[in-house]
């Protein structure tokens, strides 16, 4: 009965995000060759393929040799459709958690890059956790009794999101890089099946055993060996690891951004920018003079903007009007809201005055699902998780799980800022108080980033 409640929290959690797919349930896009029911209860299949883990060595930095992706078959752009739709309605909801929780700084969370890490763990996943996993991921199948499970080929979904992607590095452009490590206890192999899932995630992957049992020393090697393999960028993400530990787990989601139309570096200067009542900060601010889509949400009590990335991608950036808490506006993101605002925006012409900002954050995945509910996070990572085919090792846990979102901008842009004189008096926009952004990718309406800025200057 426990179950069964939790299955339905896990369906109310994505209905909002799978409203308007009457004519394929997402389950039948991505199902596994031969599918069929498995019983819930039964072992494992004794002959699923581990593979050992290469030592980690501080002087072998070379990433795990893969082989080159392929893509099924099957309509691709239609996966890409349905997945967009999930991962955007787990996404929001996800940094609704985070953001309630961290009202005070700046946050950024990639609803691809979650997704992903959650459907890479549903590889290593039992019979019994793999069906709340996929039930979470909104690709649970609808026809399932409750004693069984059919399974997603999670190869497929990754493959798909990876897809999702590449569409964003076709220049003028904007640039992702997506990076896997995996440090598991040495000696140890795992699953073919996950690691290959590594692959299919990310640009490169790194998996690596060592030994835990001098968790300082376990903790200094593995946070030297990110650092370098990273480019410096990551470094520090694993804390207070324990001697039994079996497995860290941790990606990096690098968004580089570039506008559309560039902002004139001569124009930047140092504006204020409110914190809160009480506090002010003074931040390079960014103005351009132009044609912008946007929209006055009089009853949501916010503004939004619409700032073209590259190519395909573009920025939605929401600012509470004067006296209004930003949480009160995050708090109420669904993906009809976000696609409502889209759908509303007008062009006009706008003095926009923005500041120039970078933000990154190291999430851990377990709090994430517990911010949630906690029920979630204890079945699918926590204490009642079951990941007996990820490693012949048993019983087998993911100890950490920490997804690092770095995102970038300046100025610059694909295109130069024209000196075309607008017709008529624009409308003064000024981003000097804390905002709400998402990041889309415009082919396939994914949520690339989420985020809040509450400080630029941090």
């Amino acid at each position: 009965m426990q179950t069964l409640a939790l299955l339905m929290l896990l369906c109310c959690l994505l209905a909002g995000g799978q409203a308007n797919r009457v004519y394929v349930h997402p389950f039948h896009l991505f199902a596994a060759e031969n599918v069929s029911c498995e019983p819930l209860h039964t072992q494992t299949d004794p002959n699923l393929k581990h593979i050992p883990v290469a030592p980690l060595d501080i002087a072998v930095l070379a990433p795990d040799t893969r082989d080159a992706l392929t893509q099924n078959g099957q309509n691709i752009t239609e996966r890409t459709a349905v997945l967009s739709e999930l991962l955007n309605s787990l996404g929001l909801r996800m940094y609704q958690g985070l953001s309630s929780k961290q009202r005070s700084v700046n946050t950024v969370i990639s609803p691809v890059n979650t997704y992903g890490t959650l459907v890479t763990f549903n590889l290593g996943a039992s019979k019994v956790t793999a069906r709340l996993f996929q039930r979470l991921l909104g690709l649970g199948s609808d026809t399932d009794r409750e004693d069984c499970v059919s399974l997603v080929d999670g190869h497929k979904v990754l493959k798909t999101l990876q897809g999702i992607n590449s569409l964003v590095d076709d220049g003028p452009k904007d640039e992702i890089t997506t990076q896997v490590w995996v440090f598991t206890r040495r000696n140890t192999k795992l699953s073919d099946d996950f690691v290959q899932g590594t692959q299919d995630f990310s640009d490169a992957s790194f998996i690596r055993g060592l030994d835990f049992s001098q968790p300082e020393e376990a903790e200094k090697l593995v946070s030297t060996f990110m650092e370098k393999t990273s480019g410096g960028k990551i470094k520090g993400i694993f804390q207070n690891v324990n001697t039994s530990a079996n497995l860290l787990f941790a990606t990096s989601f690098n968004f580089q951004g570039n506008w559309r139309t560039a902002f004139k570096p001569e124009k930047t200067s140092l504006q204020e920018f409110h914190v809160d009542e009480a506090t002010t900060v003074m931040v390079p601010t960014m103005t351009r003079t132009g044609q912008f889509h946007y929209l006055n949400d009089k009853m949501r009590r916010c503004t939004v903007v619409k700032l073209s990335l590259s190519k395909r991608s573009y920025m939605l950036l929401v600012l509470p009007h004067e006296g209004v808490d930003l949480q009160q506006i995050e708090s109420k993101l669904l993906t009809d809201v976000m696609s409502g605002w889209h759908e509303s925006l007008q062009e006009g012409l706008l003095e926009l005055s923005l500041p120039r900002f970078s933000v990154s954050s190291a999430n851990d995945l377990r709090q994430l699902l517990a911010n949630m509910n906690p029920e979630i996070e204890a079945k699918l990572l926590g204490s009642e998780s079951d990941f007996n085919k990820l490693s012949d090792s048993k019983p087998f846990t993911i100890d950490q799980a920490v997804n690092k979102v770095i995102f970038e901008m300046s100025e610059e842009g694909a295109e130069p800022q024209v000196g075309v004189q607008e017709a008529g008096i624009p409308i003064k926009l000024w981003i000097n108080r804390p905002f709400f952004f998402s990041v889309v990718e415009g082919d396939s309406n994914s949520m690339l980033v989420l985020g809040r800025i509450i400080n630029p200057t941090l």
